[in-house]
Parts: C-alpha cells; structure tokens; sequence
C-alpha cells in the first residue's frame, strides 16, 4: 500500500478531525525541542558567561563556566525529563491523557519562571530542571495520545509530525539565540526563555478543548465517552455501524489483554510484552547514540572551538537543514514502511559520521575546504537522521503495545531516550573538550556515533516489525504470531477480537493462533441436503 494523503476507499466518516487533532498535539514538540535549542546558544552567549561565570577562565582568556558546570546546566534539563517520562504512566492512565498533558505543560511552565528569573547559576540549574520534568511528560504523552486518536493509514505521518514539531522549535530555538547574542543585558538570555510562556499557552488552551482518547476512555470502563469522543474523531454518528464496530474492536481488544492477566510494571517485562519493551528501549536509546544532540546541545561551541567563524549561524544552517529534511520522512514512514526506513537512515548516518570523523581528525581546526566539507556532512547526516530516526523511533513505541501496558511501556521507553540524553549532554564536554582530565577528542567523537549507526543497522534488521497500515490492536495480532522481525513484512492480519470474545475462549490457555484456528473449527457448518448427503460449508473470516 502506497502513501497518500486520501483516505481509502471504502472507508466511512472523515478522518479530518482526527487528523488535524493529531497535528496539533504535535505541538507540543515545539516546548520540548525550543527547550532543547535555546541552551546550546545561552552557553555561548558573552553576557551570560560573563555574569554567570564563577571565575573560571577558558583557552581563549575569556570568564565562562567550567566542564563540571556546563555538563550539570546542560545535561540537568535531561535529568528532570528522566523522571518526567517515568511519571508520564501513573498521570496518563490516572488523569487521563489530555488532562495529563495540560498538567504537564503547568509545570514546564514553573520551570520557565525559574529560568528567566535566574541570574546565577543554582537558580537557573533549578528551573531546567522542572522545564525537563514538564517535557518529560510531554514527550511520553504526546505519541500516547496521536497513537490512540489516529487513523491507522496515516498514523505514522501523524506521530511523526511530533519530530517535525521538535526540528521547528530547535529552528525557532537557533533564530531567537542568533537574535539576542549580542545583546550587554540579560534580554540575551531572558528573552530565549521567556518565549517558551508562548508554547505553553496555545498548547492549553487548544487542549481546553479537544476529546480525550476513545481507548482511555475504553480503558477506564466509559464506553459512552468513548462513542461520543470516536464520533467527534470520525465525523460519524454515535450509532452509525462503522463507529459502532470499530468501538467494539477496541473494547474486545482490551478484554482479551486484561483476560490475559493484570498489568503491572513487571508484566511489561514478560513474554511478547519484555520483547516489545526491549525493542521500544532500544530504539530509544540508539536514537539518542546516533550523536544528533550532540549538534544540537554543543554545536555552537564545538563549531567555536574548531576554528569555524560565524558559528551560531552555522548552527541556524543544520537547524534548517533539520527542519526540511523531517518532511520527506513524513511520506516514507507510510511509502516505504518502518523498517525499510530506519534500515535507510542507520546505513546513510553511519557513513556520514566516519566521513566528518575522518576528515576532522586530519585536518583539525580547518575553517578552509575541509572545514567546509565537515559542516556539509554533518548536515547530510542530519537529513538521514532528521526522515528516519528522528521521526520513526516515536511512531514505532507509540504502535507497539497493547492498551493495558502502553502508558507504562511508552514512559519507559520515554524515560530511557532521557537517560542517555542526559549521559551524552553531561559527558560530550569531557570527551570533546581540551584540558586536564578529559579526552579532548574534538572531531574523533564521530567515530563513537558512527559506530552506534552500524549497530543502528543490525538492530533494525533483528528487532524492529513492520507495522505500517496495521491498527493498534492488529499489531497485537502480529506480535502473537510472528516469530522474526525479518517476517514481519509478509504479515497480513486475519484476527478480529471481537469473534474472539463471542466465542468465550480462555485466553489464558491458548496462544492467539490456536484461539482463531479454534473459531474457524466452530464456522465449520455440515449441512444435509434432501438425498442424505452430507455437505460442508466453511465460512472465511
């Protein structure tokens, strides 16, 4: 099945609803990649070393703050996300995931008030931290809620729109930062923060006013809600069949997993569940492995210190770079699929990394051709990032798990691409950086991320199933009967859930193909015609 933006045919209702709800939502990604942005400019930014230094003078004789310091202003915002990812779970499933998301956005926003009040460094450590706690809860809830809203032709785009969001607010990010640099008062800095109050307002109000998700709605026992919020997401009657049926799907899917038995942390760690959660992790943390924040955190520093004049508008260039490049990953993630794509981007990010490592290492602090041909892998490399991993590793965690366990498992994926944010923006000043004790590696680093790519490649090829055109509840039918991610892509779905809950089979007794083999036997109708004749008639779901 090819991309399109039309829905197929055949299919009733509108999806435009459900659609432009997804997108907007995805808004959210602008805090979370504005937040990302804005530091990398403010630690480069003469007035605020100036007055947030200590003492501590750099190679260049000028005041700024030391490796321990920038590692802990850096790396504290991916730290507060850690345990705000973490929480994401109990908020969601408790307050529901539109509420959660709104409570979310308050306190990013307490974080923001701390941040343009600071003018030493412990009050501004402080305010990164409750901006990351907010982002982290953003950044589990956000695919949550696409995921459960989505039309299943175009929820890949939809959740992927979330890193097309993430790519415009580091943009806007490197355009506020370049505006103010050279600004002798704290407005260099404040003025960068404080328009995150902007995100944060048009994120609530719009939530103010959009249906929470039909499948919390299942999962919390309302199912009128549910109709109700399906029916403004369709543009279909509460009672129309296509609605009514697709309701039933998602609440028979439910029943069979709890069928199965409760959903605890541990349980996500068992079975399909432990391999789905492994995959989701994974992938998370590849993601970040890639060395993409690396540009993005310490870019206008490293482009500094490695002999490159204008460095803050050659961040603004891979900012851009960033940006349009997210788009063509938006019609591949449903043209080519998952799989085909984030095998695309491993392959093309790894043999850029090797190029930019081997180049700045033989020629370092070049601001001539080799200067040149380093800034322009980089930026190639940020287009392989930028339509693959960058969108991709949302859309796979936020399809893979089944309703019970997915707030769970999505905080905990979450939670492990923060933790290895946090390990990167805390340890790149030690490895990149001259001076006593650290690695000084300088370009050498891309070697580190150009090998995590390769892994990248045999990752995708063992664990990642393709999961492009399937429903939410599909994809539990594929995990149950596909043994080998390599499979996964000549999987056609034959289950509905419905049928399995009208037969009253244990769950707990049988797998999901003996289950269905099961049904198929009962189907199997002997007729006697007037001679004496037996006859079978089978009927094909």
């Amino acid at each position: 099945m090819g991309f399109t933006i039309k829905k197929p045919q055949g299919v009733p209702g509108s999806s435009v609803p459900a659609i432009l709800i997804g997108l907007f939502v995805a808004f959210g990604g602008v805090l979370f990649g504005y937040d990302t942005g804005t530091i990398g400019g403010i630690i480069g930014m003469k007035y605020w070393k100036d007055n947030f230094s200590t003492g501590y003078i750099n190679s260049k004789g000028e005041l700024d703050v030391d490796q321990s310091q920038t590692s802990e202003i850096v790396s504290i915002l991916s730290a507060g996300t850690f345990f705000g990812a973490l929480a994401a779970s109990p908020m969601g499933d408790i307050v529901g995931r539109r509420l959660g998301l709104i409570c979310s956005t308050g306190v990013f926003t307490i974080g923001v008030i701390l941040q343009t009040a600071a003018t030493a460094i412990p009050l501004f450590v402080a305010g990164r931290f409750f901006a990351g706690f907010g982002v982290g809860l953003i950044s589990a809830l956000i695919p949550l809620y696409q995921s459960e809203t989505s039309p299943k032709w175009i929820r890949g785009t939809i959740v992927g729109c979330y890193q097309l969001a993430i790519t415009i607010g580091l943009f806007i990010a490197a355009v506020v930062n370049n505006a103010t640099k050279d600004r002798n008062d704290t407005g260099s800095y404040r003025i960068p923060v404080a328009v995150q109050f902007l995100w944060a307002i048009i994120l609530v109000v719009g939530l103010a006013i959009l249906p929470e998700t039909p499948r919390y709605l299942i999962k919390r026992g309302n199912p009128e809600a549910a109709a109700r919020s399906l029916s403004r997401l369709r543009r279909l009657d509460i009672d129309h069949p296509a609605l009514v049926e697709e309701l039933a799907e998602i609440e028979a899917n439910h029943n069979y997993e709890i069928s199965l038995g409760k959903s605890s942390y541990v349980d996500c760690f068992k079975g399909t569940l432990g391999k789905r959660l492994a995959t989701g992790c994974l992938l998370q943390a590849l993601q970040q492995l890639t060395g993409v924040n690396f540009i993005f955190y310490y870019g206008t520093k490293f482009f500094q210190f490695s002999g490159f004049d204008n460095p803050f508008v050659i961040t603004v260039i891979t900012n851009v770079v960033n940006v349009i490049s997210t788009f063509p990953g938006l019609y591949m993630v449903e043209a080519w699929g998952r799989r085909r794509l984030l095998m695309f981007g491993a392959i093309g990010m790894s043999v850029c990394q090797f190029i930019v490592a081997i180049d700045g290492t033989v020629k370092p602090q070049d601001g001539g051709s080799a200067g040149k041909a380093v800034i322009a892998f980089v930026c190639i490399y940020i287009f392989f990032f930028a339509c693959s991993w960058g969108p991709v590793a949302w859309v796979v965690t936020g399809e893979i798990f089944p309703l019970k366990v997915r707030a769970k498992s999505l905080s905990m994926t979450t939670a492990t691409n923060w933790l290895l944010n946090w390990a990167i923006a805390y340890s790149t000043p030690y490895l990149t950086d001259p001076g006593p004790g650290n690695a000084n590696l300088g370009a050498k680093v891309f070697f580190i991320w150009g090998s995590f790519c390769v892994v990248c490649a045999i990752f995708v090829y063992t664990l990642i199933y393709e999961t492009k055109g399937l429903s939410l509840e599909q994809v539990d039918e594929l995990y149950a009967k596909v043994g080998h991610a390599w499979d996964s892509k000549h999987f056609v779905p034959t289950v509905h859930f419905t049928e399995v809950a009208a037969a009253g089979t244990n769950a707990r007794s049988q797998s999901l193909a003996e289950i269905e083999a099961n049904n198929q036997r009962k189907k199997s109708v002997v007729h006697t015609d007037g001679m004496g004749h037996a006859e079978k008639e089978t009927m094909v779901v």
